[in-house]
């Protein structure tokens, strides 16, 4: 049994208790709500940031009514009949861009000197849907740079509250030793003890954040993802909860970094160790599995062209527009 939504007039069935995100998700394209607390493969993620609103203009075919107020997609799940609008939706455009100015008015403009420029859902964001200044006028919050880990530094200026850190050590870890300290605008990720975070797969923490708040420092500063090379690599892991997939990323010969291999929505498919993360930065630790598909729409992708486009037909109009046409289905996200 399935149930049918439509999401921006475009239908879709999927199976009972799917969220109206993950429906968009089944669509593709541009219908897909942004998302940056939202976690698929977390459990209880989801419903704290906001900017995944949506408009249901009908509850479903029983109760055709319209709901009051914009929904978190994350959280709403579909019913038959539904229907929802994303990007077709003024006020959807409308909410989401006070969304990103309230994402903002703490989290500090140093996009120049952060390791997470280039990959930052939070650029994206503030770049599709943010205003050209924000009205915010009081002095932002401010937090000293700790480490929580040997290879770990929280820059809690910049973090969002998200929560997936939390989540991800709560889920995948023996024991969470960080967390929320205090209660609202004092709220903060933290520890109680200092580089207290050395779980196995504490790294991960990393992997999940969208902003530059966690960040590896072993690659801090080291340079620029855009002029990097990310090659999908594997290899044989002791570890009996780690299946050894990561990416490398490389500048000439020289890996910089490792990290988890990520979906098309930044995130992580299978979580990795930290001994595949920070101790195997040799070629010869790995066995190279072939370049990692980066979206054209990515700063990643700089020079890294990996599609071949469709061949020109010069000399019909109409068979180069649609020519034109089908290459752009072909790389939509």
């Amino acid at each position: 049994m399935s149930v049918k939504v439509t999401i921006d007039g475009i239908a879709i069935d999927v199976e009972p208790g799917t969220s109206i995100l993950n429906a968009a998700r089944q669509i593709g394209g541009d219908i897909v709500p942004p998302a940056m607390c939202y976690y698929s493969k977390l459990k209880d993620s989801g419903g704290k940031c906001r900017t995944c609103l949506v408009k249901v203009s009908k509850g479903s075919e029983k109760d055709p009514r319209p709901m009051p107020k914009l929904v978190a997609s994350c959280r709403t799940t579909v019913m038959d009949g539904m229907e929802v609008q994303n990007i077709t939706s003024p006020e959807v455009i409308e909410a989401r861009k006070g969304i990103v100015e309230m994402l903002l008015i703490n989290h500090p403009l140093d996009c120049p000197i952060c390791d997470q420029a280039g990959e930052c859902d939070l650029q994206n964001l503030g770049f599709e849907h943010g205003a050209v200044k924000t009205r915010y006028e009081f002095d932002r919050r401010t937090f000293e740079k700790i480490d929580i880990g040997d290879k770990i530094q929280l820059h809690m200026t910049r973090c969002i509250l998200c929560y997936r850190c939390v989540f991800t050590a709560d889920q995948i870890t023996d024991h969470r030793i960080h967390g929320i300290l205090n209660r609202g605008d004092h709220s903060e990720i933290s520890t109680y003890i200092t580089a207290a975070v050395d779980n196995d797969f504490s790294g991960n923490v990393i992997d999940v954040c969208p902003v530059g708040a966690l960040t590896d420092k072993t690659f801090r500063f080291k340079n620029r993802v855009w002029f990097t090379k990310p090659v999908e690599a594997h290899r044989d892991c002791d570890h009996e909860k780690c299946n050894g997939k990561v990416t490398l990323w490389y500048k000439g010969e020289e890996v910089l970094r490792v990290t988890a291999r990520k979906d098309q929505y930044g995130e992580v498919e299978e979580f990795i160790c930290n001994t595949c993360r920070f101790d195997k930065k040799k070629t010869s630790d790995w066995v190279i599995d072939g370049p990692r598909k980066v979206s054209h729409k990515s700063v990643i992708s700089s020079n890294h062209y990996e599609f071949i486009p469709l061949p020109v037909v010069k000399t019909n109009p109409v068979l180069i527009e649609a020519n034109k046409e089908q290459f752009e289905r072909d790389n939509r996200l």
